[in-house]
């Protein structure tokens, strides 16, 4: 297969956000053309986000203030993907979760039963309104045998001036003070597959993931079979991609460049 042949067999782009598609506010230069490409190509596409500390009409909003006007069922959250776990395979379960009120609401919405004592499950999310007794909690929970899963396995998350610790900080954290850790969801995880191809009623050869991070969203492409492409917008440099063992399909300056490969 060469290059310009990957994505022949794909039907729907799995497009990563931040990074990728717009960076801080500000749209990424052509990232609406390669939209507007797809349709003209009678392909699909999804974002997907990590971030579990928003949730859909959120990114929304973000999107439109941009100029981007994205129906919300076009967004998938890693907390849609731990929803949905928790659904099938830990029905009527009691969750401890570790979230803001955005990731709160939507579970809450879901039907998921939320408590502060005796969990069954601790749920990490990225919590940006995480307190010591949340941490207290929670470590208490998971030492005395409760579940333990997290949203997505992200160390850090980009703003504007530098970073903030996300998810996959605190997994560190409470490996240190538990010497446990969780069942992961988002991506690159399995999780994250099976959740996409049952939504979309396809088969994995069927996708492909683009996106600016080489452990979650070029990994789970090369875990998976699944093409990718890595574009150099967001925090993955030339040199990084070159010295790491994790390979993309396609690597581009940015977004729109994928247009050639249509």
């Amino acid at each position: 297969m060469t290059d310009k042949a990957i994505f022949s067999n794909t039907k729907t782009f799995i497009i990563d956000m931040d990074g990728t598609f717009y960076l801080d506010s500000h749209l990424i230069e052509g990232a609406v053309d390669f939209i507007d490409r797809l349709k003209e190509s009678g392909r699909d596409f999804y974002f997907f986000t990590n971030n579990s500390s928003n949730n859909a009409d959120s990114c929304v909003k973000k999107l439109a203030a941009m100029g981007f006007a994205a129906p919300i069922e076009k967004i998938i959250i890693s907390s849609h993907v731990t929803i949905d776990y928790l659904k099938r395979h830990r029905p009527g379960k009691h969750v401890f979760l570790l979230g803001n009120v955005l990731l709160e609401a939507d579970f809450l919405q879901a039907g998921i039963h939320l408590v502060k004592e005796k969990p069954d499950i601790v749920v990490l999310g990225f919590d940006t309104t995480l307190t010591y007794q949340k941490m207290w909690d929670a470590v208490k929970y998971i030492d005395g045998g409760a579940e333990y899963i997290a949203t997505h396995p992200d160390l850090n998350c980009p703003t504007a001036d530098g970073y903030m610790p996300d998810t996959g900080s605190m997994i560190e954290l409470f490996a240190a003070s538990t010497g446990r850790r969780p069942v992961v969801m988002g991506k690159p995880m399995t999780a994250t597959v099976d959740y996409l191809t049952n939504l979309l009623g396809c088969e994995r050869n069927e996708l492909a993931f683009v996106g600016d991070r080489l452990a979650t969203d070029i990994a789970i492409g090369a875990n998976h079979g699944i093409p990718s492409a890595l574009v150099l917008t967001g925090v993955t440099t030339v040199a990084e991609y070159e010295h790491s063992t994790v390979r993309a399909g396609v690597v581009v300056e940015r977004l729109s460049a994928l247009c050639d490969y249509l």
